[in-house]
């Protein structure tokens, strides 16, 4: 393993220690699938002690599939709580995309078997939520507990599309999850949209 990747994995570990030693229970979240043609949007809370012993936890988007796979049981059996949340393709559309993947993120918070001290969200906004907490720009690359949670969003979202894959099969889904690849949108075109689909994303397609 390449040096650069053991200092960025052990810099999150130690990036969740200072937010720990400062504020006690952290919470790590994160969400997956806000820019597919398809689908819910899905996000993840994960709360992990100290001494987790998960190793390998990085941003969801620099693992291999069979990894995020391994770590996905390994985040469920030993972090202390976690629970994974959507909003759902109707909700996507009454409440736009962002407001939709808050509105999951806040799911996710609440179903939660134990509730943190301070909370960090990937991304530039906050879900809303009475506990204390704050967004960390790129915070899937700097925290190993919102890495935990896009792992559990990531996978989580993916097997979801691989059953929606089986209910429609001329899409592709098991091989772009959604995305507007060019082959999705040539499907589209060719079948029109089906009832997972997201209408407000399809206005410059069909």
């Amino acid at each position: 393993m390449r040096a650069e990747t053991l200092q960025r994995r052990q810099a999150m570990l130690d990036y969740d220690t200072a937010m720990r030693t400062q504020f006690g229970c952290i919470c790590g979240v994160d969400e997956a699938g806000r820019g597919p043609l398809a689908g819910d949007v899905y996000a993840a809370a994960v709360i992990l002690d100290e001494g987790h012993g998960i190793t390998g936890l990085d941003d969801s988007k620099k693992l291999s599939g069979k990894r995020r796979d391994a770590l996905f049981a390994e985040i469920q059996q030993k972090a202390r709580a976690w629970c994974i949340a959507t909003a759902s393709v109707e909700e996507i559309e009454r409440l736009n995309i962002l407001q939709a993947a808050m509105l999951a993120m806040q799911r996710a918070l609440e179903g939660l078997s134990q509730e943190p001290s301070y909370v960090l969200v990937d991304g530039n906004r906050y879900p809303e939520t009475s506990l204390p907490g704050e967004p960390v720009i790129g915070g899937d690359a700097c925290s190993a507990s919102i890495a935990a949670a896009s792992v559990l969003a990531k996978v989580a979202r993916d097997r979801y599309m691989l059953t929606q894959a089986e209910l429609y099969p001329q899409y592709g889904f098991e091989k772009h999850k959604g995305y507007g690849t060019a082959a999705h949108r040539a499907a589209l075109r060719q079948y029109g949209a089906c009832p997972i689909h997201r209408p407000s994303f399809l206005k410059k397609i069909l």
